[in-house]
């Protein structure tokens, strides 16, 4: 309807101000029922270019603007917006259209086939995903079901960072718990991997290889400084003298902490309703010689600089704060380095839009990649960056803790076991992404109006319950008469299910599906207001198909809404 008004005012334009034809304007919902169906601000638009009274031109307009079957009545309101009130047929009609629909109902072409790929959670493989990793996982799967309901063709992958310092410390912590168990007492960094996940996959080589990979203290801590005066340097020496003494064994310890670790990702993702097209490998990148390739092309184009030693990005000249090292003086590459070579190759695959999604701590990471794109002679703008801000679980007045390395936090699955998938996956979309979110676990578990996801499902249960009562053939409700729809909450629902499509459409645009999460509470409540208010199963046969049809409509938008949250819709609860 929203697309039918506005064609009828870009006509209207032609009329009335041909050489402003391209004028943006607005069809919007009006906050007050009173106001009509539907607003427009062309005439606000037009008021400067044209030099003329808004509510003069709104009369214009409304003189040029072609008959509709639809509109009942216009009206001019305020400073000169035009307020428009539908006829109850055009609102009825949605019902039909929900209902030839079905789960197609608020697909639309807006993305026009375009290729786009949705990276999200990308967590190392260190550890359990905790419920940090859990809104990033909930938020990306969820944007990439409404992308793809808007007509784009969707990309889901998980960048795997499995060639990087942190999987070497995970490596470490295994072998000296592994250690441990043979009897050898190496004493554990503080700031190595402390969760009992380490030790369950120590006592796995153990069980397979039994003291094969043994080292005496001595060799494993010649030449490493004193934990207490380099943290980091103590964990790194500890590193490089388990590669010399383990040689292959090493490697091997690498593969076990990462295949243990990313299975029981995979495994936690997919029992959560997230799943991947790709796992991609940053070590590949090494492999292909992708990232030697990404530095190389930079360097033709005069954007390194060597300084101590070290390859520097001039990452200054794009907007960064300061200069980056791509490759250390020990000929080492950094994390930069292999994540140029990843957009690089995400862009040789041939993705119209990347959009990746990020936790709000890598903001100032944004410059600096975006500007090696440039570099690069990419168009930056193809990647577009969505902010996941963390979220922070509460029981009642309890903050609980989300360290990964000391082993101290809430798993995501732990989360899921106390709460269920479902309540999971609409709280963490229920705010903005780059908003903060606190996660009330005692609310999201409760039977009550105040838990959103409670509410949302007990409407579509509802509906099933009053069908299950009527007993009837549904099909047969396609053809009901909906003439007879016209009190305040039918109206109500009708201009709701109107507004569904946009919401989608809207929710792709500004990658934003917490909108669908929003709408639905809306549609929700405006059911059970109207379930309390009237009876569904009348003695007018007529009536009664008529409110049927419209509560299977509203079912069915709950579900559709619902499926792109990844949220099940219970027949019975």
């Amino acid at each position: 309807m929203k697309h039918h008004l506005s064609e009828l005012f870009a006509q209207a334009l032609k009329e009335v101000a041909p050489e402003h034809a391209g004028t943006a304007f607005e069809i919007t919902r009006p906050k007050q029922v009173q106001h009509g169906d539907f607003a427009c601000n062309l005439a606000m638009q037009l008021a400067r270019p044209l030099r003329g009274n808004p509510r003069e031109i709104a009369t214009k307009l409304l003189n040029a603007l072609p008959a509709s079957p639809f509109v009942e009545k216009t009206e001019i309101a305020g400073a000169g917006f035009i307020n428009l009130f539908l006829t109850p047929d055009a609102k009825q009609q949605v019902i039909k259209q929900v209902l030839a629909q079905g789960s197609n109902f608020g697909c639309s072409t807006l993305g026009q086939g375009l290729k786009i790929q949705v990276e999200f959670v990308s967590a190392n493989p260190t550890g359990p995903l905790h419920v940090g990793h859990g809104r990033g996982a909930a938020f990306g799967m969820s944007l990439a079901n409404v992308l793809g309901a808007a007509g784009y063709k969707v990309a889901r992958e998980y960048y795997v960072n499995d060639a990087g310092r942190q999987m070497d410390i995970l490596a470490l912590s295994t072998w000296l718990r592994y250690l441990e168990l043979n009897g050898v007492h190496v004493a554990f960094p503080a700031n190595a991997y402390q969760g009992g996940y380490v030790r369950d996959m120590a006592g796995l080589i153990q069980e397979a290889h039994g003291d094969r990979y043994l080292h005496q203290p001595g060799s494993i801590l010649e030449s490493v400084p004193a934990h207490e005066e380099d943290a980091e340097g103590h964990l790194d020496a500890l590193i490089a003298n388990a590669k010399k003494l383990l040689g292959e064994g090493y490697a091997y310890i690498h593969n076990i902490a990462l295949t243990e670790q990313l299975e029981d990702c995979r495994n936690d993702l997919t029992e959560f309703g997230v799943t991947f097209d790709s796992w991609f490998s940053e070590k590949s990148l090494f492999d292909t010689g992708l990232v030697d390739r990404a530095v190389a092309d930079l360097e033709k184009h005069g954007h390194i600089y060597l300084q101590d030693g070290a390859k520097w990005f001039r990452s200054t000249h794009f907007g960064d704060e300061k200069d980056r090292v791509v490759q250390r003086e020990n000929g080492l590459y950094t994390y930069f380095a292999s994540d140029i070579a990843y957009h690089l190759n995400k862009y040789e695959r041939g993705f119209d839009r990347v959009v990746n999604v990020w936790g709000a701590d890598h903001h100032g990471y944004i410059a600096r990649v975006k500007g090696a794109l440039t570099a690069l002679e990419l168009d930056a703008e193809r990647l577009v960056i969505a902010l996941v801000q963390f979220a922070v679980l509460w029981r009642g007045a309890e903050k609980l803790p989300m360290s990964t390395r000391s082993g101290n936090f809430v798993t995501l699955r732990e989360l899921r076991e106390e709460v269920g998938n479902d309540a999971a996956r609409f709280f963490y979309v229920l705010r903005k992404s780059d908003q903060h979110l606190d996660f009330d676990l005692e609310l999201a578990k409760s039977q009550s109006n105040e838990n959103p996801v409670y509410y949302i499902q007990y409407a579509h249960a509802r509906v099933c319950s009053v069908l299950g009562q009527w007993g009837g053939d549904a099909a047969e409700l396609a053809d009901a008469e909906t003439g007879a729809l016209g009190g305040k909450h039918e109206l109500a629902l009708m201009n709701l299910l109107n507004d569904y499509s946009g919401i989608v459409e809207s929710a792709a645009r500004e990658l934003s599906p917490h909108l669908i999460a929003y709408y639905l509470k809306d549609l929700a409540g405006e059911f059970h207001s109207y379930y309390n208010a009237e009876q569904f199963l009348v003695p007018d046969n007529t009536l009664r198909l008529a409110r049927l049809a419209l509560i299977i409509a509203v079912r069915q938008v709950l579900r559709n809404g619902l499926t792109l949250l990844g949220v099940g819709s219970p027949e019975k609860m």
